[in-house]
């Protein structure tokens, strides 16, 4: 009764509840009388293996030999012997017979015959790979042989298991015993279980139970045989039915045919011992064993080593089997690059590797380290990043870029390396769509509005580029506070010609964010000054603008005149619809003419800084990239008027307000808000401007009567020069500096013939501050004298008329 209710609450197959696991499908083949079946942990669901052996009598010898291995299993440890998990025993009741099952847990793996049809490997691929699992057999039969004196007694086919990342792994442990050669009084047999070994599988000694040849003999001469028996075995693809199959050396390689002879040597004493075999044979010597050797012990390479290998291992790849480098060598090289021993060439590799993995397998074995390397250090390592952020930056998620990614990124904004500051900058384009509004407006554009007045003009000019090409991802406040600012205010200013050029580009491709009242008194009178700009090809795109921005005008103005008199009277955003349309006619434009253009920057560029030639390029790139873009839906129910946005004070992206960290320097440029009158604030017309202009004219008085006919030839003077006035409040902002220094006046008429009518009278010197003394008759020239003495009189007489 106490039995029955032992192997009820036990259990049985799937529900045993001493183990852990779920036991899923079987494999066709197991060494012995073993069953090896797929497995999952009921606690995080990781997939295991798990090998089963059940008899019906608890003293059965099977049991017994596999409770052997399962001791043998649980206490021998090495990174080519097959890695123990959990074990249990379970004794189950049917009717009134009893069954007694051991189950093994071991990490995922699957036999090795199994695993070679599903390669499907051939030619030198094959033989590559054949010789690495050898290899990694070899190591583990010569660890117990050599260092632990354990005999393992049936190496073959049947004991090698294949894991998840292809590495050939020893098991079936039920034979395995110590070598009691030095105990020379011993007549028993050595292998206790050795019964379970096939008859093909026994070496003559093992097969005569000649256990004293056995113990005269070193502790590797079963193993070699067996060895010797697993090389014919996968060479000629069947398993060995009869010990004279052994000499059939057809399939044998030849660089490894001599070492199989002496494996399988019939004097026990003279077979080669398998640690010789790892360090002396050629057929090791290849590709695939060398570079997976090298990155196992990559942390005993010095750096020249390591830059060496991995600068070669991207073209090494593609020459070695494509299942081992996904399965063996991307995991290793992942690993090293996390932990710090691999050199930052090794990220070329790992994204070529994975370019060859699928979507979802890349996010899950190549991202996670690519993220954890951005927190990196090494300055190195982010420019590698940087410059390949284009293979894999589609894939990271939004999240993840946000909180992990771009924190790191931005600290390349502000690094003493002009070449880390513009990778940080061009990478932006890849990363910003993910980015949250709160990063873009309080984050990003406070960096990019520094990097607007960088000493490099390269960096500048891609600045330009890169806004106008995250426009779209800005919100409509955010790109009203900026957007015409940047463009205008500093691009368009730039010193540097392609820089110019970029900002006028930008302007244009983002031309359905702006209003007609923006594109008429902001963006046109700024973009008109640079169709006489000194480089040919600002002028041609700014020639290309102006027929841009005023067609939009046009068209807004066709449709406020075909409208009713309601309709046409105030400033209203119906047009935008139409405006959007001609979004993508313009961008296709600026795509198809711009391109022969925008390549004569690029020998003013060179002339000017090595960086250059990337700026002209990515200016080029800024009418490409938005015309994929999707098309900007905008609101048609919101007034122009009601669309003017002050600049919000408290705003940190930098265009705000020129302390924002701007440099101090560039006051005199303007670079920020401070030339741009408020929006809010409506010019007056020129009238108003004129009347107002009088009002502030300070009135001098007459200092003495002028003659009749001078004031009368005075009057169109002063008109003409209230005209003057009047332009100077219009264009002020863009007229050409007053020379610094003045030309000598002509004195070519003499004092008889200076008269009232002079025309150059409104243009003469100044009267002098002081009194010049007269010069005595004896000294100087009279005529010198006397010029001062008329201009006096000129100044005075007409300042009387004209005030």
């Amino acid at each position: 009764m106490l039995k029955f209710l032992k192997g009820v609450v036990g259990g049985s197959g799937a529900g045993l509840k001493d183990l852990p696991y779920n036991i899923g499908d079987p494999y066709p083949s197991a060494w012995g009388s073993w069953s090896h079946f797929r497995g999952t942990s009921k606690d995080d669901g990781s997939p295991v293996s798990i090998f089963s052996l059940s008899g019906s009598n608890p003293q059965d010898g099977h049991l017994a030999a596999g409770r052997n291995g399962v001791k043998r299993l649980r206490t021998v440890r090495h990174p080519n012997i097959l890695s123990f998990l959990h074990s249990t025993e379970v004794e189950s009741f049917d009717g009134s017979s009893s069954k007694v099952t051991i189950y093994i847990v071991t990490e995922p793996v699957m036999p090795l015959s199994e695993k070679i049809k599903e390669l499907g490997l051939e030619g030198t691929q094959r033989d590559e790979y054949y010789a690495w699992g050898l290899h990694q057999i070899a190591k583990a039969v010569s660890f117990l042989n050599n260092d632990c004196k354990l005999v393992h007694g049936n190496v073959c086919l049947s004991s090698v298991v294949v894991t998840q990342t292809l590495d050939w792994k020893l098991y079936a442990f039920d034979v395995l015993s110590e070598y009691d050669g030095a105990n020379a009084t011993a007549t028993g047999p050595m292998l206790q279980y050795e019964w379970l070994v096939g008859s093909q599988y026994k070496p003559t000694e093992l097969a005569k139970c000649d256990w004293a040849t056995i113990r005269k003999s070193p502790p590797w001469a079963i193993d070699s045989w067996g060895l010797g028996c697993l090389i014919y075995e996968i060479f000629s693809g069947m398993k060995l039915g009869k010990t004279e199959e052994l000499r059939n050396t057809a399939s044998i390689p030849k660089s490894l045919l001599p070492d199989y002879q002496r494996l399988l040597s019939s004097m026990p004493s003279r077979r080669l011992n398998t640690s010789k075999l790892i360090e002396n044979s050629e057929y090791f010597q290849n590709k695939l064993v060398d570079t997976i050797h090298f990155m196992e012990i990559l942390s005993l390479k010095d750096s020249v080593e390591k830059d060496t290998f991995f600068r070669k291992l991207p073209n090494l790849a593609e020459q070695l089997p494509r299942p081992i480098v996904l399965k063996k060598l991307l995991p290793l090289l992942a690993s090293a690059l996390e932990f710090g021993s691999a050199a930052a060439p090794a990220l070329t590799a790992l994204l070529k590797m994975g370019s060859w993995l699928s979507a979802e397998e890349f996010s899950l074995k190549v991202l996670p380290t690519i993220v954890k390397l951005f927190a990196s250090n090494d300055r190195a390592v982010r420019v590698a990043l940087l410059q390949h952020i284009d293979q894999f930056g589609e894939s990271l998620s939004a999240q993840v870029v946000d909180e992990q990614v771009y924190p790191h990124v931005a600290t390349g904004f502000a690094d003493t390396s002009a070449f880390l500051r513009e990778l940080t900058l061009k990478s932006m384009l890849i990363l910003a769509p993910k980015l949250s509004q709160r990063t873009l407006s309080g984050s990003l554009l406070k960096y990019l509005s520094k990097l607007q007045v960088d000493e490099e003009p390269a960096i500048r000019t891609n600045t330009t580029i890169l806004l106008g090409n995250i426009a779209s991802y800005l919100n409509e406040g955010t790109r009203k506070r900026v957007l015409i600012n940047a463009f205008t205010v500093r691009a368009l200013r730039d010193t540097f010609s392609p820089a110019r050029g970029a900002g006028v580009m930008a302007l244009c491709a983002t031309s359905s964010y702006y209003d007609m009242t923006e594109i008429a008194t902001r963006i046109l009178p700024n973009i008109v000054v640079l169709i006489i700009d000194p480089d040919s090809d600002v002028r041609s795109k700014a020639f290309q603008a102006v027929d841009q921005f005023l067609q939009i005008v046009k068209q807004y103005n066709e449709k406020g005149n075909a409208e009713d008199t309601s309709g046409a009277g105030s400033l209203g955003i119906s047009s935008m619809p139409g405006n959007a349309s001609l979004l993508g006619w313009a961008m296709s434009s600026l795509t198809l003419k711009g391109k022969a253009s925008d390549q004569a920057p690029v020998a003013t560029a060179n002339s000017v800084t090595p960086a250059t030639t990337t700026a002209s390029t990515a200016s080029s790139g800024l009418i490409e990239t938005p015309s994929t873009a999707p098309v900007h839906r905008v609101s048609s129910s919101t007034d122009f008027a009601d669309q003017l946005m002050p600049p919000s004070p408290t705003s940190t992206d930098g265009w705000g307000e020129i302390e924002n960290g701007i440099h101090e320097e560039h006051d005199s440029d303007k670079d920020g808000w401070d030339d741009i009158e408020p929006l809010d604030e409506p010019k007056p017309s020129p009238a108003l401007a004129n009347i107002q202009a009088a009002q502030k004219r300070p009135v001098s008085q007459p200092v003495s009567q002028p003659k009749p006919q001078a004031s009368t030839s005075l009057r169109p003077k002063s008109t003409v020069k209230a005209a003057k006035d009047e332009d100077d409040d219009l264009w002020g902002s863009i007229a050409a500096p007053p020379p610094k220094s003045a030309s000598r006046p002509l004195n070519v008429k003499t004092a008889g013939a200076v008269d009232d009518d002079d025309p150059w009278a409104a243009i003469a010197a100044p009267p002098p501050t002081t009194k010049a003394k007269p010069l005595s008759a004896g000294r100087g020239r009279g005529n010198r004298a006397a010029a001062p003495k008329l201009g006096a009189q000129r100044i005075n007489r007409t300042s009387s008329t004209g005030m």
